[in-house]
């Protein structure tokens, strides 16, 4: 991860007082943005804006506040004119197993995954917990769907827990406008069916045998094992593909159907993606040696069974960040 330059004697605030904020700034630029890489940009950028503007520091607020500040600027200016990060099933209905898988899109289009030790420190675990739910895939999508400044305004109320009066300050407007800002984001998220009080599932005990099962069967690609463990209504979406699945029965058909290539697959567990599960797999090569990258799997579990797969194929880009190898030998 790429750290400042000091290019000045050392002041107060430090160059390492400025870096302890780079965590919980990555996790806000990640929610204003939808993807990890435009996150990591962003706050590179805040913080060699800050550094070089230290003298102006004139400490009135506190030296996190005046971060976000300049977080929020640089993600409004990022998100200016442009379209919204989505997933597949924000773009369309869904389709048949068995039809086209439609266009490719490009990569901006998409949300992007973001490796949980890049966006939540391991402390209080109520608050791990809350930062967890906070970077799902569900919510962070549906936050793309605010006005970027409204967005603003319900991540740092309703995730950072800071009051109406500091972000009206923060973004040089009243509480006023703040409230009613907050109350039409919290509409726009009711119909999207995601809160930031969701609780978040349990990876342990029962649900990390489930992912082991899921491991095993699909490596063996044994559908009558796999049915057992996918609940009905399950999704599957596979950016940068238009296409997506509603239905266990559409999944299954579509994985020995169009998606068969993947028979034979290798699937290798990685660090948590949005507080979620997250697997490399790696189809069988066509020279006959070794495994390919095809996808980072992120799954959703709940009650004991796989509610939702977002196969993300951007490999070139997302399996460096998630330390998964460039191929597997055997």
């Amino acid at each position: 991860m790429a750290v400042i330059e000091a290019s000045s004697p050392t002041t107060t605030p430090t160059l390492e007082e400025l870096e302890e904020h780079r965590r919980e700034l990555t996790a806000y630029c990640y929610r204003m943005l939808g993807s990890p890489f435009e996150a990591e940009d962003a706050v590179q950028d805040t913080l060699v804006r800050a550094w070089r503007s230290l003298d102006r520091f004139e400490g009135r607020a506190t030296l996190r506040s005046w971060l976000y500040r300049i977080a929020t600027n640089v993600c409004l200016d990022m998100v200016k004119g442009r379209e919204r990060r989505a997933r597949p099933m924000d773009l369309g209905p869904a389709r048949s197993p068995d039809g086209p898988i439609g266009d490719t899109l490009p990569e901006v289009t998409w949300l992007e995954p973001v490796p949980d030790g890049l966006v939540i420190s391991e402390s209080d675990p109520a608050e791990v917990a809350v930062a967890r739910e906070t970077v799902r895939l569900a919510f962070v999508a549906a936050l793309q769907r605010l006005p970027p400044r409204q967005r603003a305004a319900l991540i740092l109320c309703e995730v950072l827990r800071w009051k109406a009066a500091e972000v009206a300050e923060l973004l040089d407007t009243s509480v006023a406008s703040i409230n009613s800002a907050l109350q039409r984001a919290r509409t726009t998220l009711d119909a999207s069916g995601v809160s930031a009080a969701d609780p978040p599932p349990s990876l342990d005990g029962p649900d990390s045998e489930l992912l082991a099962r899921y491991v095993e069967a699909f490596e063996r690609y044994d559908m009558d094992a796999l049915t057992s463990l996918i609940y009905e209504d399950a999704t599957q979406s596979m950016p940068p593909y238009e296409l997506w699945l509603s239905s266990r029965d559409d999944i299954l058909s579509w994985w020995v159907g169009q998606g068969a290539g993947c028979r034979g697959s290798r699937v290798i567990p990685t660090s948590a993606a949005n507080g979620s599960p997250a697997f490399g797999q790696y189809k069988p090569s066509e020279t006959g040696e070794g495994y390919d990258p095809w996808a980072l799997q992120v799954l959703e579990v709940e009650q004991g069974r796989i509610v939702e797969f977002t196969f993300f194929l951007g490999t070139k880009t997302l399996f460096p960040l998630f330390g998964l190898p460039a191929r597997l030998a055997t």
